[in-house]
C-alpha cells in the first residue's frame, strides 16, 4: 500500500494503468482532453494486486485506477459517471488540476 499511497500523492491526478488496456485510455484520453497533466504510470503485477485490493476489495479488473488530490476516486465507471453528472471538473479544480 505505501508504493501506491507514494505515487498516488506525487501530482493532483495520478492514473495507474496497464499496457493494452482501452479503458485505461479512454480515462487518459478524457484528463488529456479537460486540460489534465496527469501522471501516468504502469502497473507491475504486485502494484496491480494492491490497487484490485483498495479499488474494489480483489474483484475485476484493477485498472486504470484514477487518484485525485491522493485520493482513489475509481476506475471508468467512476470516472465517466462523475464526469456525466458535471462532478469531474469541480473536483479537479479543487485538487488544482486545473485552473480555468
Amino acid at each position: 500500500m505505501e508504493r501506491v499511497a507514494k505515487l498516488a500523492s506525487e501530482r493532483a491526478v495520478v492514473v495507474f494503468t496497464a499496457s493494452g488496456c482501452c479503458m485505461c485510455h479512454a480515462v487518459t484520453a478524457l484528463l488529456g482532453d479537460l486540460g489534465v497533466s496527469a501522471a501516468v504510470h504502469e502497473v507491475d503485477g504486485d502494484m496491480e494486486r494492491e490497487l484490485a485490493g483498495r479499488l474494489i476489495g480483489g474483484r475485476g479488473p484493477a485498472v486504470p485506477a484514477v487518484f485525485v488530490g491522493g485520493e482513489l476516486v475509481g476506475g471508468t465507471n467512476r470516472v465517466m459517471a462523475l464526469h456525466l453528472a458535471g462532478e469531474l471538473v469541480p473536483m479537479l479544480k479543487r485538487a488544482g488540476a486545473l485552473w480555468l
